[in-house]
């Protein structure tokens, strides 16, 4: 939907379509992504005029890298429009409304962090461990098992909880295993 809205504008505007860029999978608080790089390589080599994206804070979450980023864009001499938010850094208006904006961008980024922190330390006070899940060898579950050992030392041998263990076993009988 994103690609559809930005490629109808740029058609509209009469602007050049030379590449889309699109980090699948990759967060907007990382500045690592692989196609947010190609997109500043093409800007510095001159292969762009123009920058469109859907809304700032799906290109952006950190305010630093935005000001960075919209910096470097100005000195290109590249046009930068944010379609949703209505920000075109050719006009000292749209360069206030994107400040503006990545400001909201990295609060909601901090404020998030907090709620999950939070989060945490409440499941954690409670006695639940939160994090991802465990990786667990389930072949080795299951020789441990078949030789008498409890839950409780299996777990301690492979590194995981009792319950992790128990589902691994349930996990291994539906396979016939």
């Amino acid at each position: 939907m994103q690609i559809e809205e930005l490629t109808n504008y740029a058609t509209s505007r009469g602007f050049p379509v030379f590449r889309v860029y699109e980090d699948k999978g990759f967060s907007g608080t990382s500045n690592n992504r692989p196609m947010l790089k190609a997109l500043m390589q093409d800007v510095r080599e001159g292969k762009v005029t123009h920058v469109l994206c859907w809304r700032l804070d799906r290109w952006f979450r950190s305010l630093k890298e935005v000001v960075l980023t919209l910096n470097e864009l100005q000195e290109r001499k590249v046009t930068f429009i944010s379609l949703k938010d209505g920000v075109d850094l050719s006009s000292s208006t749209g360069r206030l409304m994107a400040n503006l904006l990545s400001c909201f961008g990295q609060f909601e980024v901090e404020v998030i962090r907090e709620r999950v922190r939070s989060g945490l330390e409440n499941a954690r006070r409670n006695g639940r461990v939160g994090g991802r899940r465990q990786r667990i060898d389930a072949a080795k579950v299951m020789r441990l098992r078949k030789q008498g050992l409890s839950l409780n030392q299996i777990a301690a041998q492979v590194g995981a909880t009792k319950s992790g263990v128990s589902k691994t076993l349930k996990k291994g009988r539906s396979k016939g295993q």
